[in-house]
């Protein structure tokens, strides 16, 4: 897919869960994972790891990361957003090719999807014509919003069965694993959502992310169940 750049983002500082990118699940670090899947299914010339880690460098490039990119510390300061880090990745990337029609951002802090995802989600936000795309996993829970006053989701005066609520009216959680932009939405809003945006479901399997100590813990105890989803890579 020459169309198609993935930037992974791994910077070394982590205050929840330190040193969380080079943590190992299954025997390989939570970086490969990403890494590897975009490297099989989009080849190994149209990923980029962004870090500003030596040693997540290193690990990426044991996986098969070909290029000799690091990320300015400027960029990977704790209150630093994603995507000047992402246009920082794509311009040193034309440098040396063409400039890409989509950007993929892939989350290495979610790890586990399921086999062809990345080119499913290509397909669909071009099928779907949109400008950008989200991945997404239904969720049952109903959502109240502020301490004070608490406001709901939902008529509380007259709850809602689930399997009685409407198309319009589910709720989808962002999972924060992949998201698609057409490179120029990418460069005019500096913003990974744009335009016309599309949400692409996945299964709920796929949609744990990790940020804390627990998180990791638990899935690192589903990990087994993997391979229902045909989700064995070479890093495994």
């Amino acid at each position: 897919m020459p169309n198609v750049l993935a930037i992974i983002p791994a910077r070394g500082g982590s205050k929840e869960l330190k040193g969380k990118n080079l943590k190992e699940l299954d025997g390989h670090p939570l970086v490969s994972w990403s890494l590897v899947q975009a490297i099989e299914e989009l080849g190994e010339n149209n990923v980029i790891v962004s870090t500003d880690n030596t040693d997540i460098y290193s690990a990426a490039a044991r996986y098969g990361h070909k290029f000799n990119y690091m990320r300015p510390k400027i960029l990977a300061r704790d209150n630093s957003p994603t995507e000047p880090c992402m246009i920082h990745a794509l311009d040193w990337y034309v440098k040396y090719h063409q400039e890409p029609k989509y950007i993929m951002l892939l989350q290495p802090t979610s790890p586990l999807r399921k086999k062809n995802r990345l080119k499913e989600v290509i397909q669909f936000t071009e099928n779907g014509g949109f400008d950008s795309t989200l991945s997404v996993c239904k969720t049952h829970s109903f959502f109240w919003k502020g301490e004070k006053n608490p406001t709901p989701s939902y008529d509380f005066n007259n709850r809602p069965r689930r399997q009685d609520i409407t198309k319009q009216e589910k709720l989808y959680k962002e999972t924060g694993s992949i998201y698609v932009t057409k490179t120029k939405i990418l460069r005019e809003t500096k913003n990974r959502l744009g335009g016309n945006i599309g949400i692409f479901e996945m299964d709920p399997i796929e949609s744990y992310e990790i940020d804390t100590r627990l998180d990791f813990s638990v899935l690192d105890a589903i990990w087994g169940s993997k391979n229902e989803l045909n989700t064995k890579y070479s890093a495994a």
